[in-house]
């Protein structure tokens, strides 16, 4: 049996991309912060959880020898980092140096995937977005994430490390307390309908369904060049178009209202180009109306 170390296993996508190696059959061990119950990670596909920073001490105390790493842990929030840029930081960038160095020098054998965002692009000028695009994140997340995409390639080349980089857009489905899907049904539930923004910002939306199974490819093509791909589907979405329709999943007669003003650190577009995804026998299966449909279900079935 292959084992597969998950940090931040307890996370939005950490815990969906463990229930997907669970049911390959791996044994997946995790590692961060969150307070759970043993049959709560055992519902994931996690065989041991264990609460911890992610530092080397600790990599070395319970990742064992494991086959792969999915390093999901790290700041998530562009509001965050301006916030607090220096515990964004401390996330972002000193997990993945731990992360990296454990393998350089105990487990050289061990591959390592790394989600990245979509953030590191920046304001684009061009639509959809490529991987050989200029890099010009304008937030400290933004940053981050290039920083710590760039310590993988660097160990990839100085130490060989078997490694890929996968860039999502924007990752939604059912256990996201927040963000815009979440935010919205709060507001419908307050009886709310105004909104940040104009309302017209396009985001290429990935169901986290499709984003596991494409963490769950990089794995495969994981090596010491360092792959770095997009994880969209290469359509993009007005905020308006999702708000929109999750009104009408909610059966609401009001519409949404757009105060036009933006939040700091957030670009108008993003749209992916997936070729090289594609290139790898992957693609998207769900469409987000679908997607929405199944949130607005699993909101109303109690997840508040």
């Amino acid at each position: 049996m292959k084992t597969v170390c998950i940090t931040g296993a307890y996370g939005f996508i950490g815990r969906h991309v463990a229930r997907l190696y669970a049911s390959k059959g791996w044994h997946v061990v995790g590692i961060g912060h969150g307070s759970w119950s043993r049959e709560g990670w055992q519902i994931w596909g996690i065989s041991d959880w264990h609460l911890s920073d992610i530092t080397l001490d600790s990599m070395l105390t319970y990742a064992g020898r494991p086959d792969l790493i999915v390093h999901c842990a790290g700041s998530g929030s562009v509001s965050f980092s301006m916030d607090h840029p220096l515990q964004d930081f401390q996330r972002t960038v000193d997990t993945i140096v731990a992360v990296l160095e454990f393998v350089r020098l105990y487990t050289h054998s061990t591959k390592l995937v790394y989600p990245s965002s979509a953030g590191v692009y920046g304001v684009a000028d061009q639509i959809p977005i490529k991987e050989s695009d200029a890099l010009r994140p304008i937030s400290p997340y933004g940053i981050h994430k290039k920083m710590a995409e760039d310590l993988c390639l660097s160990y990839a080349k100085h130490f060989g490390i078997a490694a890929a980089v996968v860039r999502l857009f924007s990752v939604y489905g059912n256990t996201l307390r927040k963000q815009l899907l979440w935010d919205t049904c709060l507001k419908l539930d307050n009886q709310e309908n105004t909104f940040f923004g104009s309302g017209l910002e396009k985001r290429d939306w990935l169901h986290i369904n499709d984003a596991a199974t494409l963490l769950f490819d990089a794995g495969n093509n994981a090596s010491a060049d360092c792959p770095v791909i997009n994880g969209g589907t290469g359509k993009g979405v007005t905020v308006s178009e999702i708000v929109a329709e999750i009104f009408r999943c909610y059966k609401c007669l009001q519409s949404p209202e757009f105060t036009g003003t933006t939040r700091p650190g957030d670009p108008v577009d993003y749209v992916a180009d997936i070729s090289k995804a594609r290139l790898w026998g992957w693609k998207p299966l769900k469409t987000w109306q679908e997607g929405i449909k199944n949130y607005v279900e699993w909101y109303k079935d109690g997840a508040y």
